[in-house]
């Protein structure tokens, strides 16, 4: 198929919507002036037939001879030529005729139908039409001095044809259409250009499939993206988007409230600055969030969210992060077991065997006494051999760290698992583990873990170091340390990230040399979805 650019479609269009004008504006004109024309010839008809009914002796002639003088008859002539009439003809009242143009009409009988009245002495104006077109006749009585009927005058006038009127301003028409046709030509011309260079020099066809095109490959995205005008429609939404917030059906050009009446999406549109790394928990997904103002010539014209899901990335990072946890674990029992099998060889070199034996049996005790709790309070091995390995290190750092004996937890608040779990307790300990600068015999942790049918509750307390005041408003911050070491400040980031996830709340005491407590609650019972921070 051929296609015409749009720039002579506009043209075209517009050279014929102005043609369609002069033709539609040519038929109004021409009946509004045929009108008024023929209410012109009709005045002028009636004025001209009474003229020749009052001519001097035309009346007295009649009455007495039934007919007219030379005199009179180059007198109807007269008048007629002066008035611009067809014909001016007179009827004695046997309806022959006096005077005509056509001089062999003279003395013939007319019969016209519409002449009757006329004779009954009626003046009025007829419309007919005639062997040369459409005539105006107006009939008028010609009365002698007694008032009697003496005869009748008729007035004729042509009504000029449609053509015939065209024809008169041929010249006139030409000269405006031309003109106009010109104005038109260049202004369709300058216009289309300016439209074809606002669409980058694009066919619409070419438009047509770049959005295709665009939708497409938004569509194929694996991130989802929505993005919305600065009237809050919605520009964009596409497959991924629809998918990770269960929307269904078409959405584009709809507000974005009405879609998603908790989004956050449009105070980027009042802010008018970006708000990256965002990480959201939307329907058991981790989805971290970029929303940033579009931008056309320094003016905000829009906005649009970006937004990745890394449930699976984020899963694998912790199953990595309590991978190293249980290494480490290992390494510090075989380091643990080392020193013991390397007291007991020594008393056994020593012939102290019954310390040796009471010495096995003392670790061994301990560490069953150990394992029994946890495998009985903690449902969880995850959690378990977590807390297992905090306290082996902690003989190794020469740290005591002590589990609750009233410790228990059976399940694990809404939306969250042990990997959660694993995350918060294995950085609040480990921080902990940091506090202490200088080794210490009483250096202590103490650990414990409360669940009701209502909450769960966590609790890591130290004696080390403590926090300085003006350091714990920003403890939660990505980034911030205290510790000089490179790669840190990630782990509170963290875990503040999953009591936002879990709904939780946390609550911290801390005095610089004397140690700090974590406090950290979660509901058992679901709470209202919040706000749809996309």
């Amino acid at each position: 198929m051929v296609r015409i650019p749009i720039q002579w479609k506009i043209t075209g269009l517009i050279i014929f919507i102005l043609l369609f004008s002069f033709f539609a504006l040519g038929i109004a004109l021409t009946g509004n002036y045929l009108q008024t024309r023929e209410s012109e010839l009709r005045d002028r008809a009636i004025l001209t037939a009474r003229t020749v009914a009052e001519l001097p002796g035309v009346p007295g002639e009649l009455a007495s001879s039934g007919s007219v003088t030379e005199e009179a008859v180059e007198a109807v002539e007269e008048l007629r030529v002066i008035n611009g009439a067809d014909y001016i003809v007179i009827l004695n009242m046997n309806r022959i005729r006096l005077t005509h143009p056509i001089n062999s009409q003279i003395g013939k009988v007319s019969e016209g139908e519409d002449e009757g009245p006329a004779f009954a002495e009626h003046a009025y104006v007829s419309r007919g039409k005639g062997e040369t077109g459409t005539m105006i006749r107006a009939f008028v009585p010609i009365m002698d001095a007694s008032h009697n009927q003496v005869g009748v005058v008729i007035a004729g006038y042509k009504l000029p044809e449609i053509v015939d009127m065209l024809l008169s301003v041929k010249k006139e028409i030409f000269i405006a259409t031309g003109i106009a046709l010109f104005i038109a030509l260049w202004g369709a011309y300058m216009m289309a250009r300016d439209i074809k260079r606002q669409m980058f020099q694009l066919e619409p066809h070419e438009i047509a499939q770049l959005v295709v095109e665009r939708t497409e490959a938004f569509n194929a995205m694996h991130e989802g993206i929505i993005a919305i005008d600065r009237d809050e429609q919605i520009t964009i939404f596409n497959h991924k988007a629809k998918e990770m917030l269960g929307i269904s059906g078409e959405v584009i050009g709809r507000k974005i409230r009405d879609v998603l009446p908790d989004t956050y999406l449009p105070e980027i549109l009042m802010l008018d600055r970006p708000i990256l790394n965002k990480q959201l928990h939307i329907n058991d997904r981790v989805i971290v969030s970029n929303r940033i103002p579009i931008r056309v010539k320094n003016v905000t014209v829009g906005a649009i969210a970006i937004f990745q899901d890394r449930t699976q990335v984020t899963k694998l990072a912790e199953e990595l992060t309590g991978v190293k946890a249980f290494v480490s674990a290992l390494r510090v029992q075989n380091h643990e077991h080392m020193n013991k099998l390397h007291t007991i060889a020594g008393l056994i070199q020593l012939g102290n065997r019954e310390k040796a034996l009471e010495y096995v049996f003392q670790v061994s005790e301990e560490q069953e006494e150990l394992t029994r709790f946890l495998t009985k309070n903690i449902r969880d091995d995850s959690v378990s051999g977590l807390l297992l390995s905090k306290v082996s290190r902690g003989k190794e750092l020469g740290v005591q760290v002590t589990i609750d004996r009233n410790s228990s937890l059976h399940t694990f608040p809404p939306h969250m698992d042990h990997h959660d779990f694993v995350l918060i307790l294995g950085n609040l300990i480990e921080n902990a583990f940091d506090s202490f600068e200088d080794p210490k015999e009483d250096n202590e942790i103490y650990v414990s873990i409360q669940q009701t049918s209502d909450i769960v509750s966590l609790l890591v307390e130290d004696n080390g170091s403590g926090i300085k005041e003006e350091d714990q408003p920003f403890i939660f911050k990505q980034g911030f340390s205290t510790k000089a070491y490179t790669g840190r400040g990630i782990g509170l980031h963290l875990v503040s990230e999953i009591i936002a996830k879990g709904s939780g709340r946390i609550h911290i005491e801390s005095a610089p040399g004397e140690g700090t407590t974590f406090s950290l609650v979660f509901p058992m019972k679901p709470k209202k979805d919040r706000g749809n921070e996309i």
